[in-house]
Order: C-alpha cells, then structure tokens, then sequence
C-alpha cells in the first residue's frame, strides 16, 4: 500500500511539474494573470481601466471563475514610468510566475517591456496602446492589441473626409509631437497619398507648449474648412474654443483619446463644441439613451457592488470592464490548454465576436495577421446635451 501511495504521490507530482514547465502560473484551481496600471502618477486618472478589470474578475470568481480555477489577477502600479514598469512587469514574471500578461496600459510602458517579454516568450495580450507598431505581428509576434490603433482611427477620419468634403477643400491637421500624433499624421498621409501636401495644412505642438491658439488663427487664415485634432484633451479643448472665439466654423474631428465629455468638450464649453465628431465603438453609461439596455444595467449593477462610489461617468471603468470580458473569452476558447502557446493562438483567433456594452455591429475578428481587437468605429456628433451616432460602422482596414 505504501508502494502504491508512493506511486501515486510520485505520478500527481510529476503531473504537477509538467504543468508548471508547460503552462506556468496554472494551477488546477487557479491562473495568475497579471498587468500594470498607472494608479499613481501624471496620468492617474486612467487608473480607473485597472479598477475596471478588476471589478470584472471578482465577479466572474464570485460565480466560481472558469473551468473550474479562479483567476488570481495581479495589477501592479507603474506610474506611467517606463523603468517602474520594466520593475513590476519583472516581479509579474520571475516572482509572481503570472501565465501571461493582459490589459498592460500605456504606449511607454509597453514600449520599455516588450523586448523582455518577448525573450521570456510571455505574451502580452489586449494591451491599451493606440500605437500602431505593437500591432504589427513580425516585430512584436507577443502582443495582441485592445485600443483602436492610431492608424486605423486615422484612416477612418481621413477617408470620412475625403468622402464629405469638395475635392479642393483644404483639411487642418493639429498634432502632437509623439506616437500619437505622428501616428494620425501618417494615416491622413497615406489616405491623401499625393494629394495631402496639397489638401493638408499642418501644425505641430509638443506637449510642454501652453496653449495651440496661434495655430488655430493660421488654420482660418488658410482657408481650411476641415480641422482634425490628433492629441489629447486639453488642447482639443484649446482648439474648440478658440475656434469658436474667432468666429471660424469647421467640420471638426477630435480622436478617440480626446473623445471625453468631461476632459474635453466641457472644458471647450459645451455649446463652443456643437457639432464636433468623433468615433466610437462603445456604448456610453452617461447616455440616457442606453438607460434600458441590459448590459449597461449590468455593467452598472457590477461597478456598485464591486467599486462602490465609483464615479459612472468615467468611462474608463466601462475599458476596464470589457477588458474583464475578452479577458473571459480568450479563457473559454483556451479550455484546458492554458499554455502560453495556446494562449497566444487564441487571443489571435477571435471570430466575430461581440462583447456586450459595444454598439451593434461591431465584432472583434482576429488572426494570425491581425492582432487588433477593435479595427472598426461608428462616428458620432456632439449635439449641446449628448453625442448622437450617425451613418454606418466604419472599418479602417477597408477601402
């Protein structure tokens, strides 16, 4: 019997060994996954997509997780700091032993961690990042992406206004001096093709610039009827109200960072911003047109159970949250192959799939050469009280 106890003893230990050499941070009840969030720091306030995803996890583990195994989610403080982030994502791997990584936040964090991982062959699913290069599978073969990426929304606009404007009318492009303008900036490039530096009037801030005013005046003294704002909140705030101050009345176009009711169109003033489009792929929890829909009671239900006196408003709860439920997903289309391997396979494997909280007809398609989750936008206009959705559901990787 002793013999035998051994045996057995020996044969679940062995077991057990190979399923840690083949699929670490896999336990028969539990997977650690792990990400890091900026919950301090300059950029603090978008702390509440960690919060988020959080809030999504504790509920699927209140209904007793997936397969049978909890999800033991690590979500670390970066700071919006590059060497931070090079700090926790190691702790994540080597001390914590996380399966994999998921919803890490920010273009610099990713930017300062993607080489490590990649050596570890850790992959780094649904990153927040808009930066189109993390979405290109030859140089970061790791990392599958969850924000629309700055040339996908890019085209999107360019080829809207291509579509809406007269064949001469001149397009202001406004944008910041980094990835996230520069990105834009080549996508309007590559729509235009040789037609841009005849359509295209630019300007250039850095972000340590006070205001962009100046070069709103210059953009009416040319004569565009079109301005494109490829930056962040405050100046797309600057932009509209300055342009309303001067009397200059274009069709504007503010990206999808900029796209907050809070960070950017009540700073502009909410009348000063009348008519002001941006794209979206989600529904919005402040919108009472969406007061009935059943996710977003949901989703509400969720947040005051899980965050209470979490501010509604805030929609990144609402990123955080749907990051929670392709988190859910890539674990049910992984079933017991919870290796990195399969991991990564699956999260490159998603087949019209749509999460709830999304706008109708939008699906996440991934594949061995797409690692984008969101590729497709429907446009929507500030109307003085709330944004209203128009025309169909754009895709930026279609003609």
């Amino acid at each position: 019997m002793r013999y035998l106890a051994s045996i057995a003893v020996a044969s679940i230990l062995w077991g057990s060994s190979a399923l840690a050499e083949n699929s670490p941070g896999v336990t028969a009840t539990e997977i650690k996954v792990g990400g890091t969030f900026p919950f301090s720091g300059p950029v603090s306030s978008v702390g509440t997509v960690g919060k988020g995803l959080l809030a999504y996890v504790s509920y699927l583990n209140d209904k007793g997780g997936l397969g049978g195994r909890k999800i033991n989610y690590i979500a670390l403080d970066d700071a919006y700091s590059p060497p931070k982030a090079v700090e926790q994502i190691r702790r994540l791997v080597e001390s914590d032993e996380v399966a994999f990584l998921f919803g890490q936040l920010g273009t610099p964090s990713t930017a300062a961690t993607a080489r490590y991982l990649a050596a570890r062959k850790v992959p780094s699913i649904a990153i927040l990042s808009g930066a189109d290069a993390f979405a290109q599978f030859r140089d970061y073969p790791y990392i599958t992406t969850a924000l629309p990426s700055f040339d996908t929304e890019g085209r999107i606009y360019a080829k809207y206004l291509k579509k809406t404007l007269p064949p001469t009318a001149k397009i202001a492009l406004l944008y910041q001096n980094d990835d996230l303008g520069k990105g834009y900036l080549n996508a309007f490039k590559s729509v235009f093709g040789e037609q841009f530096s005849q359509r295209v009037v630019l300007a250039m801030y850095e972000l340590s610039e006070p205001t962009v005013e100046s070069d709103i005046v210059s953009f009416k003294s040319a004569g565009a009827e079109a301005l494109f704002i490829a930056g962040t909140g405050k100046f797309a705030a600057q932009a509209i109200r300055r342009s309303n101050e001067i009397g200059w009345k274009p069709l504007t176009i503010i990206n999808f960072p900029s796209g907050s009711t809070a960070g950017t169109i009540v700073p502009a003033g909410v009348n000063n911003a009348i008519g002001v489009v941006t794209g979206t792929f989600s529904k919005d929890p402040n919108d009472p047109k969406w007061n009935d829909d059943p996710d977003m009671a949901n989703y509400r239900a969720i947040l005051v159970k899980y965050l209470p006196g979490a501010d509604i408003a805030d929609t990144g709860y609402l990123i955080g949250y749907r990051e929670g439920m392709l988190l859910e997903q890539l674990l049910r289309q992984c079933g017991e192959d919870l290796s990195r391997e399969n991991i990564l396979k699956q999260a490159r494997n998603f087949k019209d799939l749509v999460l709830p909280t999304v706008l109708p007809g939008i699906k996440i398609n991934t594949n061995e050469t797409n690692s984008k989750a969101w590729t497709q936008l429907q446009l929507q206009r500030w109307t003085g009280s709330t944004w209203e959705l128009f025309g169909d559901v754009l895709d930026g990787a279609s003609d």
